[in-house]
């Protein structure tokens, strides 16, 4: 299908619209319910979800806002917030615990209280790379003795999943979990619902998903969430190409001023590295005004992180 620019047949996941209308609300929550207990392993079995207030004060009203994508507990009182990550920021851990206090507060009762607290998971969907030296794409994060490695507290968990990562094909689908990570990283590129994904919950995933049976009001809102994602996506490929350009025009231009027959090779060579050296500069320039988190910076441009904060 096509309409203004759209020709997939089902939404991006990564858009903020897709986001929340998958599993952000009521009537698609069957859908949160099934990646939630895919992703939990069987620890147990989510049945039902009750979705709170997305926004969120501080204790005082002067205190900094926090809007969450989705915020739920479940039948066991247990809270999940659940988050899709489009690129890197600088503080990126520090707000997943941020986020983190506010379902910590809200558990304390007027009133005599023992301090007894259900479990908080704080989720993170990720469209990069917080781990770039591993290839799992599933970390689970807790309190832990740094001597003895073990758990000091096991109702605070954090779950990230770097979807960049997860490159498995439809043949190589097994669990339940496989199979929602295939679908949320390939959805907009699928035109039909993969053979691997026939359970009951992956035909109301793709019906809800095709764009096809939006109304007007929910065509115009993905279109514009879509817009701002393309947007993003662009501005992150533009610094990187005009860093490693402006790396190789001054390359050949440092090669060719340093050209005596002589040593015109040496000089070749000089350039062409100071070029990549300014291009890396360029292209950390770029990614650090973003708020990229300065260690993938360095992962990406060779540098060293000392550098790049000093930039």
């Amino acid at each position: 299908m096509c309409s203004d620019g759209i020709y997939d047949r089902y939404v991006n996941f990564y858009t903020d619209f897709a986001f929340k209308k998958l599993f952000g609300t009521e009537m698609n929550k069957d859908l949160l319910i099934s990646f939630l207990n895919a992703l939990l392993h069987g620890r147990e079995e989510i049945k039902d979800v009750t979705y709170l207030s997305t926004e969120h004060l501080g204790t005082q009203e002067y205190d900094r806002r926090a809007v969450f994508d989705v915020y739920c507990t479940n039948e066991k009182g247990e809270y999940f917030i659940v988050e899709m990550q489009k690129g890197e920021q600088q503080f990126f851990k520090d707000r997943s615990l941020y986020y983190s206090t506010f379902a910590i507060r809200e558990q304390a009762p007027r009133g005599e209280w023992d301090y007894g607290l259900k479990g908080i998971y704080t989720i993170g969907i990720l469209n990069f790379r917080l781990y770039p030296g591993t290839s799992e794409y599933r970390h689970e994060v807790k309190l832990m003795d740094t001597r003895t490695k073990e758990v000091f507290y096991d109702k605070l968990s954090f779950i990230y999943l770097e979807m960049p990562k997860f490159n498995k094909k439809e043949e190589e689908l097994e669990t339940l979990f496989d199979k929602w990570m295939y679908a949320i990283r390939n959805l907009p590129s699928l035109m039909d619902k993969p053979q691997r994904l026939q359970e009951k919950i992956f035909t109301h995933l793709f019906e809800a998903a095709e764009i096809a049976k939006f109304d007007r009001q929910e065509r115009l809102e993905y279109e514009e969430s879509l817009k701002n994602y393309r947007d993003w996506y662009s501005v992150m490929k533009t610094a990187e190409k005009k860093g490693w350009e402006k790396g190789r025009e001054e390359g050949r231009k440092a090669g060719r001023e340093e050209g005596r027959e002589e040593g015109r090779k040496e000089g070749q060579l000089k350039g062409r590295e100071e070029g990549r050296e300014e291009g890396k500069l360029e292209i950390a320039r770029k990614m650090k005004a973003m708020g990229m988190d300065h260690t993938l910076i360095a992962q990406a441009t060779g540098m060293d992180r000392a550098d790049i904060d000093n930039l």
